[in-house]
């Protein structure tokens, strides 16, 4: 597997893409269905963001300062996901906001998603060159046994204030 970051994100998109069309999916389906389905994306989600904010985002921002702009405006993304993570969180599906929170989730990460595939990678692997992606994700590869998986343990909590400071 590669250490490339930018691949090594591609593929947690494509594992939180997946999780999405499920609950789509599902949407009418049982209520355990569509907690289980969330409780997985949640923990997805918390990792991702995790990951991104503690590695790749700040090395970024030092060694690409003219992305400054790009990576405040992806912590912004970050936090409001993580707020409605938070929220989920707590939910259960009977809740009568559940399916809309978690539409308004899916909406904005995969904006996210997409601006980051589109946009922001090529600009990255632009200006870094094979061997600092390939570090900056083995870094990440390294950080995510010991990532938070909830949204309310300690170190996602961290995460999210840190990115509000950023």
């Amino acid at each position: 597997m590669s250490t490339d970051a930018i691949v090594v994100l591609k593929e947690d998109h494509k594992t939180v893409k997946r999780l999405f069309k499920e609950f789509q999916a599902a949407q009418d389906g049982p209520a355990a269905t569509k907690a289980r389905i969330v409780k997985q994306i949640l923990s997805e989600l918390t990792v991702h963001t995790y990951l991104e904010n503690e590695v790749m985002y700040p090395e970024v921002r030092r060694l690409l300062p003219d992305l400054d702009e790009d990576i405040l405006e992806s912590y912004e993304e970050h936090h409001v996901a993580d707020v409605l993570c938070m929220e989920l969180f707590t939910m259960t599906p009977d809740d009568e906001h559940f399916d809309a929170k978690v539409t308004v989730l899916i909406e904005s990460v995969t904006h996210h998603i997409d601006e980051e595939e589109q946009d922001w990678f090529p600009k990255v692997r632009e200006g870094l060159g094979r061997n600092q992606l390939q570090e900056i994700g083995a870094r990440m590869q390294q950080l995510r046994p010991d990532a938070p998986t909830t949204p309310a343990e300690p170190k996602a909590l961290k995460k999210a204030l840190d990115a509000i400071r950023a």
